[in-house]
């Protein structure tokens, strides 16, 4: 990795997120970038939700274990390899293809869909969302139509842009890394490979690509200001 990148250790998964705030908590804090978590979250699904206590959760076929304090509405659709944590609610028409891990109070809205990707505890995404591929941290929330876009128009490898340098990620399949407490306005698209630091915010119809630091404000390519600045 190139020394001129600028901060890439607000990429780490020690400055993304603060511990605690999900099951898969202890499975990340042993990785140093958190995209290197993706190849691995259906394991680690199985792994960990094996020993959920069957008094708290309810064990279903493929690999399924909810919460019995969960809201799952009736026209949900909970594919394989998926936990829900306490609390939860899974709205009408939610699509959890799997796998997913959905953190405690966390919220899967109208006609949202998940694949492959964690939510930690109080993430919202409750319109119109598409999460692929991608980890949200704590109590991050996105505007109705938020799409992670995880895969590349020439379905080449995707790279993390950090600065005027960029991290290969080996993989083909990656949405968007969100820190805790981001914010993303309406209708924005996270092209493959962003990642965007705790308690930034990104204005809607934002088309993000890269890194956002963390307590920023992205407004648009190239104007991305401190919350202090503002």
């Amino acid at each position: 990795m190139e020394s001129h990148f600028i901060h890439p250790d607000s990429m780490r998964v020690g400055s993304l997120f603060k511990p605690g705030h999900s099951l898969a908590w202890d499975f990340l804090a042993k990785l140093d970038w958190p995209w290197e978590a993706l190849p691995l979250i259906v394991s680690y699904i199985r792994e960990i939700g094996t020993g959920l206590d069957s008094d708290d959760y309810e064990i279903r076929h493929d690999n399924i274990w909810i919460h019995k304090t969960a809201k799952i509405a009736p026209s949900a659709f909970i594919g394989a390899d998926i936990i829900i944590g306490a609390e939860a609610d899974v709205r009408h028409c939610a699509y959890l293809r799997g796998p997913a891990l959905v953190g405690e109070g966390a919220v899967v809205g109208n006609s949202s869909e998940l694949k492959n990707s964690i939510l930690f505890d109080g993430v919202q995404v409750p319109h119109y969302n598409y999460i692929g591929d991608s980890i949200l941290g704590f109590k991050s929330h996105f505007g109705a139509g938020v799409i992670t876009s995880n895969v590349k128009s020439d379905s080449s490898l995707v790279l993390v842009s950090c600065g005027d340098g960029r991290f290969e990620t080996g993989l083909k399949k990656f949405g968007a890394i969100c820190g805790d407490y981001v914010e993303v306005g309406c209708n924005a698209v996270l092209n493959p490979g962003t990642v965007v630091g705790s308690h930034a915010t990104v204005y809607p119809l934002s088309m993000v690509r890269g890194f956002v630091p963390a307590a920023s404000i992205y407004k648009k390519q190239g104007e991305v200001i401190s919350k202090r600045e503002f």
